[in-house]
């Protein structure tokens, strides 16, 4: 039996939501690329999964490349020269993608300049003013 993977407090991923496909690896590295089939492809489909409601809406609102109008998110892992490291790399991505898309969002909160400020930005302007004033012809 496979363990949960913990997104956070409240939130669990069951391994089998997760779909992994083995390919050969791009780039340098020799003859090993070429034989053997090292990078991860990890396929996880927000819109079917167990997640709440509310979190799939949160995930599926992310504007990031890695996922596709079909609510499918796709991470590529080819980092490391072994299959198992690559697919735990994949993983460790995906954790950190959900947990960064469901991080609550700091609230703005309205401010305003201070009396000081804004006496401070009157006198430069008037300041401002009467240099370009002084710019002119002189009214005869």
């Amino acid at each position: 039996m496979y363990e949960p993977l913990i997104v956070s407090e409240d939130i669990h991923l069951h391994p089998n939501e997760l779909h992994f496909t083995a390919m050969r690896a791009q780039g340098a590295g020799g003859q090993n690329v070429n034989k053997v089939s090292t990078a991860i492809h990890l396929r996880f489909n927000v819109r079917a999964s167990s997640l709440p409601a509310w979190a799939k809406d949160k995930i599926l609102a992310q504007r990031d490349r890695r996922l596709g109008q079909d609510g499918v998110l796709v991470i590529k892992a080819q980092r490391f020269r072994s299959q198992e490291r690559n697919r735990e790399d994949a993983v460790a991505r995906l954790l950190e993608f959900l947990r960064q898309a469901l991080r609550p969002r700091k609230v703005r909160r309205a401010t305003k300049p201070s009396y000081g400020a804004r006496q401070k930005r009157m006198d430069s302007k008037a300041r401002r003013g009467n240099t370009k004033s002084l710019r002119r012809k002189p009214e005869l």
